[in-house]
């Protein structure tokens, strides 16, 4: 009796773990008709689309580092004096000629002998053709979530074929694996297609290659050179050469090696042989087998993916196409769907940022063209930030990497557009960058003036290092914060009142507050928020180091004098210093919650004036836009607590993405990506941070477990989230009360939890004491922000009941908590 019931254990035990395997993947039952429904591969540096097709496969290629244009900044010369002429006429309140003078300083289309930053470009596609493969049945591709490999199988003529590939985390490049059930089944041509112009096709070494250099935009030639080849090994068959194909006859297995270098070495540099460095890479791999290639992918991509577990719960949905699926979420509970969901984005992100690379642009990795939407850059007023606010709660630390990377280049680009365009110390950027780390206005004087890029980036920074504690890291990257700090330091001036110290000109992000595009201002809310952020990491990073005194001294006097937040007259939170703000306004960017979100400047439980208005800006700005607008609204509402409107946006998100491919209507394509539309990555990754707001919050000085949980989805566990102080959370829900709870500590200090007070929280059979005063751990420590200036106050944000509790823990140590 007990060895059945020991091996009727084991048997369920295998189900659940392949049934647990089999929920973490994209499914389909027909191959995709265009690059929304293909499905995305990367290891950071090669991105691959893979549409799977029967008697055609495309595998559509991209490199990190294949943009248009060369080295060079961007930054416009003899600006200071319409500058310092549009301060002036904003302080004479002559809005819209600083506007007009703005967009002649800056003019929309880039003048002669500039750019306004360079385009993403695609490689190319390696072309698969099976021209027998006819009528296929059984047909079934997948992405698996747990391996980060696509698979492809169908039936023809009873043979059973299957494709398996992935771009390799080790191995840097992209390995195709194809077999069938019966001997010599398997015959196919390799061809290459791309875009590019002036591209070369050929064989090499029994490789079909492709060789071509990134396009000219603007003033910039392209001189970024790339190499890619496909080298097929064979069992069985023959291969035979044609020119610009290879043909493959009557092979029982085919293993095909995709490698691409490029010249780019750094955003100054394009010294590297393109061919030499594709061939290096392939000989390493190649003198592996397949399968141990695959193990080593696995493992190490695992590393990172097997770090977070969420199980929202099962049901019949969840053995339906994800296409299926996505179409009908709106009317089908599907919980499963949103552990997916939010899997994907840490999937995608593990893909598109490894160390050492390049961070993840507009479309992360993945685009198909020459000049895709908004040339797929760095756009730097929100997108490039919501890329990585994943990063750390989502337990993928070293995936922020590569943007910290790129900071330090823009701490030097930056300096030249800090002086010729602001005589001022430091550095800055503007709202967009790229490969070569332009920081000048890109886009014109409307959307382009507003100084702020590197602000809002360098929060990584210091976010970084409240999550992980390392202080050689904070002592690496001190000069970038420092370098921040001391630009605005130089460039604050007074507003038009003469009350504050403000940034002027500048914009809150592609909005206008008049009639005929009037947006250029003077101390605009989320400028102020920005500056108040920037000024006090500075702060504490240079307690820490123990460097620049006297420089903080003068940040600090500055800091004082920074204006304070604004309820307005519609009781909404002002968006500008005046109080402009209109109901009707349904724009897409609410920059001036970011005070909200990510930063921690308002809280419902310090400021709950400023929460409420946060939320009336909220309630007239409306809930349908770009999917990354409304991935953004996923996280302030839940920093706002209330996780059914939460879920309402990601409701709204996950329903079929329009057909048309401009608008502001969101949503997702059939493979899960985002729509703006078109096709941009943020939404993706902010709807990820969004669903872990939803389940942990450690902004406000303490670890506050459901803050906002959705009653749609009462019951679920999560493993693996990480707070400030290095603290990661495993715990488990059930009808939205807390019933389990694990938290390890990585680097010691106190634990402060927040929990309703539904819950009372034991260890070791005691009740842990109750918090009071201020939470001595430094990691949680929270900058005060003024008291708001308020014009009207309806009402006050209702905060619900909570208790907080302190346990002083030991690094290295794991407690496990009885919940009551």
């Amino acid at each position: 009796m007990n060895i059945k019931y020991l091996i009727f254990s084991s048997a369920l035990l295998l189900f659940w773990k392949f049934s647990l395997s089999q929920e973490l993947k994209l499914n389909y039952d027909k191959e995709a008709t265009n690059w929304n429904e293909a499905l995305p591969l990367g290891n950071g540096r090669i991105g691959a689309m893979v549409y799977g097709g029967v008697s055609q496969e495309e595998i559509q290629l991209n490199e990190e580092t294949i943009w248009a244009g060369r080295p060079g900044n961007n930054v416009p010369q003899g600006k200071y004096k319409d500058i310092v002429k549009i301060r002036q006429l904003l302080v004479e309140g002559r809005n819209k000629e600083a506007q007009e003078l703005s967009n002649r300083a800056f003019p929309r289309a880039a003048p002669a002998g500039l750019d306004y930053g360079m385009p993403y470009q695609t490689f190319g596609s390696l072309l698969l053709a099976f021209p027998t493969h006819l009528n296929p049945i059984q047909y079934q591709r997948e992405l698996d979530l747990n391996k980060a490999i696509t698979t492809v199988s169908y039936q023809v003529d009873g043979v059973n074929y299957r494709r398996e590939m992935f771009t390799s985390l080790v191995d840097s490049l992209l390995l195709i694996r194809i077999t069938a059930d019966k001997a010599k089944s398997i015959s196919m041509d390799l061809n290459w297609k791309s875009p590019h112009q002036n591209i070369n096709l050929g064989i090499n070494n029994d490789a079909l290659f492709l060789r071509g250099k990134g396009g000219t935009v603007d003033s910039k030639e392209g001189q970024v050179a790339f190499y890619g080849f496909v080298y097929p090994q064979v069992k069985g068959g023959q291969i035979n050469h044609h020119g610009e194909q290879i043909t493959i006859k009557d092979a029982d297995e085919v293993i095909l090696y995709v490698s691409i270098g490029t010249s780019f070495k750094n955003y100054k540099d394009l010294s590297i042989d393109p061919e030499r460095k594709a061939t290096r890479i392939f000989e390493k791999a190649k003198g592996i087998s397949y399968a141990e290639a695959l193990e080593k992918h696995v493992r190490k991509y695992q590393q990172f993916f097997n770090r977070v577990k969420l199980d929202l719960g099962s049901n019949a949905q969840a053995k339906k196409t994800t296409d299926v699926r996505i179409r009908e979420f709106a009317t089908n509970f599907d919980p499963q769907l949103v552990a997916l969901y939010f899997q994907f984005g840490r999937y995608l992100l593990i893909s598109s940022s490894q160390p050492g690379g390049q961070p993840a642009n507009l479309q992360g990795i993945w685009n198909a063209k020459l000049s895709p939407p908004w040339d797929s850059k760095y756009t730097i007023n929100i997108n490039t930030e919501m890329n990585y606010w994943p990063a750390e709660v989502g337990n993928l630390s070293e995936m922020h990497e590569p943007l910290f990377s790129m900071l330090k280049d823009l701490a030097v680009t930056g300096q030249e557009s800090a002086r010729e365009m602001y005589h001022a110390r430091g550095w800055n950027a503007h709202h967009n960058t790229d490969l070569w780390r332009i920081t000048g206005v890109v886009d014109g004087g409307f959307y382009g003036m507003w100084p702020m890029g590197g602000a809002w980036l360098s929060q990584h920074l210091w976010q970084h290092y409240l999550y992980k504690g390392d202080k050689q890291f904070l002592k690496d990257y001190y000069h970038v914060l420092k370098g921040a700090a001391i630009f605005y330091l130089d460039v604050l001036t007074k507003d038009p009142s003469g009350k504050w110290l403000v940034v002027s000109p500048s914009i809150s992000p592609e909005n206008s507050y008049e009639t005929g595009g009037v947006g250029v201002s003077a101390g605009t809310t989320m400028d102020n928020q920005l500056v108040f952020d920037v000024f006090n990491n500075f702060i504490r990073a240079s307690y820490i180091v123990d460097a620049d005194g006297a420089l903080r001294d003068s940040v600090k006097k500055s800091l004082e004098q920074l204006p304070p937040m604004q309820v307005g007259q519609h009781g909404q939170l002002q968006e500008w210093l005046k109080d402009l703000d209109r109901k009707d306004d349904h724009h897409r960017h609410i920059s001036h919650l970011y005070g909200l979100f990510p930063s921690g400047q308002i809280s419902p439980f310090r400021n709950p004036e400023l929460a409420q208005a946060a939320k009336n800006s909220l309630i007239y700005r409306g809930d349908k836009s770009t999917g990354w607008s409304m991935g953004w609204k996923v996280n302030w509402w839940a920093r706002l607590l209330d996780g059914n409107q939460s879920y309402k946006l990601i409701k709204d998100q996950l329903s079929p993405a329009p057909e048309e491919q401009k608008g502001q209507n969101g949503g997702t394509y059939p493979n899960l990506l985002d729509a703006h539309p078109p096709f941009q990555i943020d939404g993706n990754f902010g709807c990820t941070s969004g669903i872990a707001e939803m389940l942990v919050q450690s902004y406000d000085g303490s670890i506050f477990l459901l803050p906002a949980w959705p009653d749609e989805l009462p019951n679920g566990e999560v493993k693996g989230l990480v707070t400030r102080g290095g603290f990661i959370i495993d715990m488990s829900w059930k009808n939205r009360k807390l019933t389990r709870l694990k938290v390890s500590s990585t680097s010691g200090g106190n634990c402060r939890i927040r929990i309703t007070n539904k819950s009372k929280l034991y260890l070791r059979g005691k009740p842990l004491k109750q918090a009071h005063g201020k939470n001595p751990n430094s990691f949680f420590d929270v900058d005060e922000i003024k008291k708001p200036l308020i014009k009207t106050q309806n009402s006050l944000f209702e905060t619900p009941e909570t208790t907080l509790y302190d346990l002083s823990t030991t690094k290295g140590k794991v407690y496990e908590f009885v919940v009551k």
